[in-house]
């Protein structure tokens, strides 16, 4: 069993869904190393998650968005922790709820998606700047 871990640095994004899948693969050519095993992808930040999700069509990605946004609004009157912004609480909340980190099998040198899959930055701010992820793999 052999582990590695590496950080990396995602571009500043707007807000939404975006597949990140392609990224984190040419960041990773340790993946070729490993026949089975874990890929597992931790965002270090709060108020912006990871998910793994339709990778085709960008409709899916809009409609996450505008999903999130009717189900935890903007200037909610009963949030408190507002000096940072209208779309800080809420993107607490939004990164609550879909978590941060997912864990993918490898597979034969390559992250085992499915199909239609893909990994997706989930930027619940305006302007929340570059993003860090954590990558550690583990197998053999």
């Amino acid at each position: 069993m052999k582990w590695f871990q590496k950080s990396i640095r995602l571009p500043a994004v707007k807000r939404g869904f975006h597949l990140i899948t392609d990224l984190l693969e040419s960041q990773l050519p340790e993946l070729e190393d490993y026949q089975v095993g874990l890929a597992h992808v931790f965002i270090q930040h709060t108020s912006a998650g990871l998910c793994i999700n339709e990778n085709a069509d960008p409709t899916v990605r809009h409609d996450f968005e505008q999903h999130f946004n009717k189900m935890v609004p903007e200037n909610a009157p009963y949030y408190r922790h507002t000096l940072e912004g209208p779309d800080d609480m809420p993107a607490h909340i939004k990164s609550a709820l879909l978590g941060s980190s997912v864990t993918i099998p490898i597979s034969k040198g390559r992250l085992a998606l499915g199909t239609w899959q893909g990994i997706y930055l989930c930027e619940h701010r305006n302007n929340g700047g570059k993003r860090t992820v954590v990558v550690t793999l583990q197998g053999q």
